[in-house]
């Protein structure tokens, strides 16, 4: 897994590199905290990002906010801010893991482990929320044009559905392709 690590402390970041050396776990680039999050992720395209820094500022955590939208990855923040606000902020910028105090390089690799696998809990649960979201929304499309062809055409439920259902077969269309074609046209009908 290739890292991109910010760190503004050589020495720390040359000890996270060494309590790395070995493992699966790669730090394909160092930047400090003052470069372009956005820029590197692009430029890097890394697996994972660690940043190793004193507090998380506005910027970062903005950043890291756009970043988990358009391109999510796993994050990992060590900081010395205990600071309740700052984690919550932190970490619905997109963070996994929020590590205060000095990083015990013995448990390094164990951190970003746990970070990954709650990263990829994270999306598959944003998947499923998104798929569910996706066949709520399906099902109301083809209940309110059910509902509206039983109004214009006069017909019980149990036709309404079973024309839709033809139509879609006919044409070839999901069922709530059909139904949001019905609501267009129906709707301008008197």
């Amino acid at each position: 897994m290739n890292i991109l690590l910010i760190d503004d402390n050589e020495n720390r970041a040359e000890a996270i590199k060494l309590a790395l050396q070995g493992t699966d776990y790669h730090i394909t680039h160092l930047v400090s905290s003052g470069a372009s999050l956005l820029k590197l992720v692009e430029n890097s395209q890394p697996d994972m990002i660690v940043i190793d820094i004193e507090s998380p500022d506005r910027d970062i955590l903005e950043s890291l906010h756009t970043l988990n939208q358009i391109n999510p990855k796993p994050i990992v923040l060590f900081t010395e801010t205990e600071d309740a606000a700052v984690m919550k902020r932190s970490i619905k910028s997109g963070v996994s893991a929020y590590v205060t105090g000095n990083a015990d390089l013995g448990r390094v690799r164990s951190i970003l482990d746990a970070a990954s696998a709650r990263f990829e809990e994270f999306q598959e649960l944003k998947q499923a929320l998104r798929t569910t979201q996706d066949q709520l929304e399906a099902h109301k499309t083809v209940d309110q044009a059910k509902r509206l062809l039983m109004k214009k055409q006069n017909l019980d439920e149990a036709s309404a559905y079973k024309a839709m259902r033809k139509m879609a077969m006919d044409s070839g269309q999901k069922l709530e392709q059909v139904s949001a074609n019905l609501l267009t046209v129906l709707k301008n009908l008197p």
